[in-house]
């Protein structure tokens, strides 16, 4: 039995934007479990990078792993949250210069084991809900429930607008951001792929409490 098999893991997975974290925090609440966020790991080491002040292009797997031992996963009452230096870092993880590079630190083969290990180490002794990009086939292949959310790039771009300005977005606004997350897919393709059991949820045009119902209704027949 691997050390997960016994306990409650639900894997959520998808592209970019497409809802995985925001429907993972409350699919984890409304199952009384813990939400794991790998993105924010991601984040979380390339912000200790981007502390050293070299451009990315410039950047080694080595001198990204180094900046990774800075950076830890700590288990909260509801979540377990990245620390750097053991200090919060939410915002800082947050900011455009992380997200112009996040990328490219998630493509790095050893960032990505350190990222997958630390992250299945979570299930030890937490029943969880966890998002990324191969929780479901990387990460956690033999968890209860995988689910590999999708939407179209336009209904995401939306969303992304609305999550950072509080507005719709404008028709430049749409466009510009469409196109960012297509390439951001494109780049991502290889990283982010489904679990051949993984259960499909279209959301676009549903709501997100729609979205959340179906994968706690579904957690819950795996219980």
């Amino acid at each position: 039995m691997s050390p997960f098999e016994g306990t409650l893991v639900v894997t959520i997975d998808g592209p970019a934007a497409s809802g995985k974290s925001s429907t993972a925090r409350q699919v984890a609440t409304r199952l009384g479990v813990r939400h794991v966020d790998s993105g924010s790991l991601y984040r979380a080491v390339t912000a200790a990078r981007l502390q050293l002040g070299d451009p990315p292009e410039l950047w080694t797997e080595r001198s990204v792993l180094d900046a990774a031992a800075r950076v830890t996963l700590v288990p909260g009452e509801t979540t377990f949250e990245p620390r750097l230096d053991g200090t919060t870092c939410e915002s800082a993880i947050r900011g455009e210069d992380v997200t112009g590079v996040v990328s490219l630190v998630a493509k790095m083969a050893h960032v990505r084991a350190w990222v997958n290990a630390t992250v299945r180490a979570t299930s030890a002794a937490h029943e969880i809900v966890v998002d990324g990009r191969d929780m479901g086939t990387a990460v956690f292949p033999e968890a209860r429930l995988k689910v590999w959310l999708v939407a179209a790039p336009e209904e995401r771009a939306r969303r992304r607008v609305l999550q950072r300005t509080g507005r719709a977005p404008t028709a430049v606004e749409l466009a510009t951001e469409t196109a960012d997350l297509e390439a951001r897919d494109r780049r991502d393709r290889e990283q982010t792929q489904p679990a051949p059991d993984a259960v499909w949820i279209e959301t676009t045009g549903i709501s997100q409490d729609e979205q959340v119902g179906r994968v706690v209704a579904l957690a819950e027949q795996r219980r």
